[in-house]
């Protein structure tokens, strides 16, 4: 018989109390993990505002800033395999601080570029500390839910949203009075700063799951449903449309890595609209609809204070729907919302539909990464960020080559294209999984039926 054990003790994990102490440290080191999630949203927020300025400096066209852009994607895409194998070799902590210090002097680079082939240089730069700090975040996070023994992955990223939020309004506030270098020396400054702060607290904070990993977990229980098949293991799963997690097929289950895939695909039509907004929709609300250069800024935030939001309820959001239901509202939410935004005539609509389609991308990729990490270590969170930021890195590329090709609006509506494609797999990746059985036996169906009949009586 096969068994795997990390999806069976990280759910036995859950069940045991932290002591005093270590719930201090556990607090301590979520604080400084979370402090990081903010800083990197704020110092591609206020890359992402300048955008305008530092095309203008460089004289690209759309289609060359798309080229450019590109330098972002290539840089993380080709850090974020090898950081999770450097994650598995030295700690995803060690890597954190250092991911966070590359991307903070790098931002720098694309202010002194002079040219479109300087520009793209310096993005390859600022990719590489990119991709391989939202890594390294995301493996230490998993730990962090682990030893919490609570969903708390949205709000790591929720904190990525505010310090989105942050650095959109502030570069807003700043984009009539600083030049970008100016704007981006302040924002780098600020960066280290926080890096040395909260570094020393991630580095010298032991976490009670690196503890409990060397011990030996219990004998997993059978199901009361009857006794375990040949091959077969008790393992976490989530039953579809409840929030709770319950069984699971053995990590290594080729079934597993199919639904890990899945959620990386989800993962990527999100960020693509992520992508998507963060690059051009400062530019769209600037050329197409007129807006000054300050109030361009807002389309963004009104997206990243959308998208947090989200996150904040995200938790909850799971408990009363399930993960099937807040991946297939949300992507109807964001078809809506950035159809919306690229095609309205005017920016009070625009704006509003950058806030739809923030809450429709708003659970979207905690949701993935964190079921992705109960389900395949370190590994799958590795694979599933590749892939999901792979849509955030390279949306904003195709944007630029679809704006030059046709139009920026029109390029725009290709994030409601992918939502679609977002919501069919949500409902592919649950389909497996509809009548899977909870520990007492019953399927979610049989639930959702004795709850039904439990309202009417009451009424009765």
């Amino acid at each position: 018989m096969s068994i795997s054990l990390y999806p069976c003790f990280v759910q036995l994990l859950y069940k045991i109390p932290l002591p005093l102490a270590a719930r201090n440290e556990t607090t301590r080191a979520r604080v400084a993990v979370t402090a990081f999630f903010a800083m990197d949203g704020f110092v591609f927020a206020s890359w992402a505002v300048r955008i305008p300025a530092v095309k203008a400096a460089v004289g690209a066209s759309p289609a060359t800033l798309g080229v450019a852009l590109l330098g972002v994607s290539a840089g993380a895409i080709a850090t974020m395999a090898l950081t999770g194998a450097l994650c598995r070799r030295f700690g995803s902590r060690r890597l954190v601080v250092a991911g966070a210090a590359w991307l903070s002097l790098a931002l720098l680079l694309p202010a002194l570029a002079r040219s479109a082939l300087a520009l793209a240089l310096g993005l390859v730069v600022f990719g590489i500390g990119y991709g391989g700090l939202n890594v390294a975040m995301n493996s230490l996070a998993v730990d962090l839910v682990a030893v919490l023994r609570r969903p708390v992955m949205p709000s790591f990223h929720a904190a990525w949203s505010l310090g989105g939020l942050a650095g959109a309004a502030l570069g807003g506030l700043a984009a009539p009075v600083l030049t970008p270098l100016a704007h981006f020396s302040l924002v780098c400054v600020f960066g280290l700063a926080l890096t040395a702060v909260c570094g020393s607290i991630v580095l010298s904070t032991p976490l009670p799951v690196a503890q409990a990993e060397n011990a030996t977990p219990a004998p997993v229980a059978r199901d009361s449903g009857g006794a375990a098949g040949p091959g077969r293991t008790v393992a976490q799963e989530e039953v579809p449309n409840e929030g709770v997690p319950s069984l699971s097929r053995p990590a290594g289950h080729t079934g597993v890595w199919r639904t890990v895939l899945l959620l990386g695909v989800i993962a990527l039509c999100s960020t693509y609209g992520e992508g998507a907004v963060s690059d051009w929709g400062a530019l769209h609300l600037r050329e197409d609809l007129g807006a000054a250069s300050g109030l361009a800024a807002a389309g963004y935030a009104a997206f990243a204070l959308a998208e947090a939001c989200g996150r904040l309820a995200g938790s909850a959001l799971l408990a009363r729907l399930g993960q099937t239901r807040v991946l297939v509202f949300g992507g109807m939410v964001t078809f809506v919302g950035m159809i919306a935004a690229a095609l309205s005539p005017v920016l009070p609509l625009a704006l509003l539909g950058f806030a739809l389609a923030g809450l429709g991308v708003a659970n979207a990729f905690p949701t993935a990464m964190a079921r992705v990490g109960i389900l395949a270590g370190p590994h799958g969170v590795a694979t599933a960020s590749t892939l999901g930021y792979a849509g955030f890195l390279l949306g904003p590329p195709t944007i630029g080559f679809l704006a030059g090709a046709i139009s920026l609006r029109v390029a725009l509506t290709t994030v409601s294209l992918l939502a679609v494609v977002a919501i069919v797999l949500a409902r592919t990746a649950s389909g497996g999984r509809t009548d899977a059985r909870t520990r007492d036996g019953t399927t979610s169906r049989q639930r959702r039926r004795r709850r039904a009949e439990d309202r009417v009586a009451t009424r009765l």
